[in-house]
């Protein structure tokens, strides 16, 4: 298991791999160095099987690379961190294959930006193409607090904030859906209620989960989420839209700590069976 730091998650899964008697060896990916010619050292450090638990989209995505073209099997699989790390890629992958989402618009550039919250109206939701936690995300309600924004995003040196993602506000209760499928299996469900003065629902902001019924829809429309992205294992975040359920995000490196709490489904446990599995293919 690959991280670069040790959460509820982490210890769970250490846990999970000791109850079923799995050797599972912890490396922190912070401190590692690998040489890209000695495949059989990497195979002897890591296994032939990695869970891949690292925050940091860009230090995790460039580790499943390495280990993956020196014939490790990793969950995720590069391709599916990859889509799963970029809002913009996993809309676009959602749309192919034919998954409801909330109506989305892209710009390049600030002017592009307030023509297009012009034309898709307000409130709109701008979120960063990379990012977590529900972190840079924000509700515009009106032309005058767009430019302001769009101004502060284009003085930051960053330049993944100058590309404009930007969406719908669906009119939904105070609450979104997390969906947990390993492998064609949904694990099971959550709602993510938001705290008390924020909208949003990320439980590391505070959001409080409770447990969700699995119906035939929401699992066959968390399904066809999963594979539309080539996941093993993901968390599908679903919303309750005027018309229906809607997909917003397809996560990669999943936190489950409120909905195991919530469900008492041993999440960290299915993670564990599903890479032995991967072992025995």
């Amino acid at each position: 298991m690959i991280y670069d730091r040790i959460r509820w998650e982490e210890k769970e899964l250490i846990k999970a791999s000791k109850k079923a008697n799995v050797p599972l060896n912890p490396v922190d990916g912070k401190e590692i160095y690998v040489d890209l010619e000695d495949a059989k050292r990497v195979e002897e450090s890591f296994g032939s099987v990695v869970i891949q638990r690292c925050i940091s989209y860009f230090r995790g995505l460039h580790i499943t690379s390495i280990l993956e073209n020196m014939g490790l099997a990793v969950i995720n699989p590069f391709e599916v961190s990859l889509v799963c790390g970029n809002k913009l890629f996993t809309t676009l992958a959602l749309i192919k294959a034919g998954v409801p989402v909330p109506k989305t618009v892209m710009a390049f550039s600030s002017g592009g930006a307030l023509k297009a919250l012009d034309g898709l109206g307000y409130p709109a939701v701008l979120k960063p193409v990379v990012g977590s936690w529900g972190r840079l995300v924000s509700i515009i309600k009106d032309s005058e607090s767009a430019q302001a924004l769009i101004e502060a995003r284009e003085e930051i040196g960053n330049a993944l904030l100058k590309i404009y993602y930007v969406q719908e506000m669906v009119k939904r209760p105070p609450r979104d859906i997390r969906v947990i499928v390993i492998g064609d299996e949904v694990a099971a469900a959550s709602y993510r209620y938001s705290p008390r003065g924020d909208w949003r629902t990320n439980v590391a902001r505070g959001g409080v989960s409770k447990p969700c019924p699995l119906t035939s829809e929401l699992e066959q429309l968390a399904v066809k989420a999963s594979k539309a992205v080539n996941g093993g294992v993901v968390a599908v975040d679903c919303m309750e839209g005027p018309e229906g359920l809607v997909v917003g995000e397809v996560n990669n490196t999943i936190e489950f700590r409120g909905l195991s709490s919530a469900t008492n489904v041993d999440i960290a446990g299915k993670i564990i069976d599903y890479a032995v599995k991967m072992m025995k293919k």
